[in-house]
């Protein structure tokens, strides 16, 4: 029988919070390929404790996003309860693009992490391409996507325009974005 998991104790729990809050400050700042090391006297922590809480960049990446994506999921699953499927597929793109730029390198490793299953961003990428799935499936239900278009089309899409809004003014890649969607859709569909 296994031994009853013990609540970490009140220094660690403090340790894992500075942790997450320096990383985030350090990867808002500087992106995700700061410096581990750096993250970690940020903290007032030795580097073998950051490692004790996150064993790899991926992991504390994935730490740092879990609430976000959560909510992200759950944005997307009320989407496919609405009854405009290309106002939804529009919406949850918009939605993922933001959220995949929230650190500039964000979105090489979310891409990364979808085809790793060993990688602790795996699991949230493969709900992000189901839910996208299932978007897509409604607006080529409604004969509004073209027949061509691929669900891999939609998830470069996003992370293209994740990785462009990190380094050009919102309103630019959201209008590229945009430019995009309307290529998917069948003529007169409108993404909006």
């Amino acid at each position: 029988m296994a031994a009853p998991r013990r609540r970490p104790r009140a220094d660690a729990r403090r340790n894992y919070e500075r942790l997450l809050a320096e990383a985030d400050a350090a990867f808002r700042e500087q992106g995700t390929d700061a410096s581990l090391e750096g993250i970690a006297r940020r903290a007032g922590v030795a580097i073998g404790t950051l490692y004790g809480h996150f064993p790899n960049r991926r992991a504390l990446v994935g730490a740092l996003l879990r609430e976000r994506n959560e909510a992200l999921f759950e944005h997307g699953r009320h989407l496919l309860a609405g009854a405009d499927p290309v106002r939804a597929l529009t919406d949850w793109v918009h939605a993922v693009v933001e959220h995949a730029a929230a650190y500039q390198g964000l979105a090489a490793l979310l891409a990364g992490g979808l085809d790793d299953q060993e990688s602790e961003l795996h699991a949230s990428c493969v709900t992000m391409n189901e839910i996208s799935d299932e978007l897509i499936a409604a607006v080529r239900s409604a004969g509004a996507l073209r027949q061509d278009v691929t669900g891999a089309d939609v998830f470069t899409l996003m992370n293209a325009a994740a990785w462009t809004r990190e380094r050009m003014p919102a309103e630019h890649a959201d209008r590229l974005l945009r430019l995009a969607m309307d290529g998917m859709l069948e003529p007169g569909a409108v993404s909006g």
